[in-house]
Order: C-alpha cells, then sequence, then structure tokens
C-alpha cells in the first residue's frame, strides 16, 4: 500500500489500540467460569488476545495488562495507566470513584444541552473547551486523514452554501429595490414646470369672454 494509505494510518497507533476497543468486557471467563473472580476486566497489550479475569494473569506475568471499569455501563480506563502507553491529548477526561479515567469508545448525546460551545468532533458530544473528543476511539477516527479530507470538504461546501446565500439574498434585495424604484418613476411622473405663456394662457382664460354689440355692426350695400 502506498503511502498515505490505511497501513499509515494504522502505524500512528499501537497495535493493541484498535483490538482493545473492539473487544466486549465484564463477560464470563471460559476457563474459570467456576469462580467468583471469572469477570474480564484485565486485557494484555502484548497477546492481545481477548478480555482476560483476575485469574488469567498468572499466565501472562511481566507482560503488560491493563484494567478495564465501568461508568454507566461504559467501559473507561484509569488515566495513571494508560497514559504510560499512549498519548491521550485532546481526550476529556473525568473524575469518577476519585480516578480520572478516559473513555474508550464514544457515547453520542441525543443533543447537545443548552449553552454548550465545545463537542466531540466526532460523535459531537459535549465537551470542555480545552477538549477536541470524548473517547479514545472518537480521538482516532478524528484524527484519520479520511475523516480530516471529509471535514474539510463538509466546510468548504458550507462555507460556499452560505456565500450563495448571501449573494442570493443581496441580489434580490438590489433587484426588488430596483424594481421598487422604476415602479415608483413610472407611477409618479414629475410635473413640468410652468412657462411664461402657459401661464398667461391660464390668465385670460380665467376672463369673461366679450363681443361687439350687433348695433355697432355698419353693413354697405
Amino acid at each position: 500500500m502506498g503511502a498515505g494509505g490505511p497501513e499509515d494510518e494504522d502505524n500512528r497507533w499501537p497495535p493493541w489500540l484498535k483490538p482493545l476497543l473492539r473487544e466486549k468486557f465484564f463477560v464470563q471467563c471460559q476457563l474459570h467460569a467456576d469462580s467468583h473472580k471469572s469477570e474480564c476486566n484485565m486485557y494484555c497489550l502484548d497477546c492481545m488476545n481477548g478480555p482476560l479475569c483476575s485469574l488469567c494473569l498468572a499466565f501472562h506475568k511481566d507482560h503488560r495488562a491493563i484494567q478495564i471499569r465501568r461508568s454507566s455501563y461504559h467501559d473507561v480506563i484509569r488515566v495513571s495507566e494508560i497514559q504510560k502507553v499512549l498519548d491521550i491529548s485532546g481526550v476529556q477526561t473525568y473524575i469518577i470513584n476519585s480516578a480520572r479515567v478516559v473513555f474508550l469508545n464514544e457515547r453520542p448525546q441525543p443533543r447537545p444541552g443548552k449553552g454548550v460551545t465545545n463537542t466531540c468532533e466526532v460523535c459531537e458530544r459535549s465537551l470542555l473547551d480545552s477538549f477536541r473528543f470524548c473517547s479514545l476511539g472518537c480521538k482516532i477516527v478524528g484524527t484519520s486523514k479520511n475523516f480530516q479530507k471529509k471535514k474539510n470538504k463538509k466546510n468548504t461546501l458550507v462555507s460556499g452554501s452560505d456565500s450563495e446565500d448571501s449573494y442570493g439574498s443581496s441580489s434580490s434585495s438590489s433587484s426588488r429595490h430596483g424594481k421598487n424604484k422604476v415602479q415608483t418613476q413610472s407611477f409618479s411622473p414629475s410635473t413640468p414646470p410652468p412657462t411664461a405663456v402657459n401661464y398667461r394662457s391660464a390668465k385670460r382664460r380665467k376672463g369673461i369672454p366679450h363681443r361687439a354689440p350687433l348695433g355697432g355692426l355698419i353693413i354697405e350695400y
């Protein structure tokens, strides 16, 4: 695969990260089902062989293992553990049971709350202003080249649409203004100024016409 392809995207992250995000934790371990410690809430970063229970860790001595916890039915991991092996900058952290944690995967909201000024760039969940993503999964998606291309294309289309709307509104307004101006001129013609001839004619018409009496008429044969 050439430069900039899926392989380059995968190389940006540790090989265990995406498999970790796809796993389902807090299920019963098949090897130690009879034990009361059979809940699978551990993961080996070196073996990447699925969720483990505490008894399975005996087979992963000297391996990097992390513990997954739950908060409101969502998987979280303590910052103190994950930041040793992964850059979590840009991901919002939360304090749960006196421990700072990050969520593994996205948690979409039906709609952002009132007054929200910042949301996750991927799932649009409400965030504090200093963060870009709500979870590790959203950071993987949001920093991928494919996602950035789609985002830039969307912003370009929105910007172009706003410009067209602005131009259309301006043109429509100018057109309506021009039509109103023409209509005003056509329906309100200017009155020409009175001239001296017109003034005298109008003054004469105001008088009563006089005719010469018939007695003054002389007829010669």
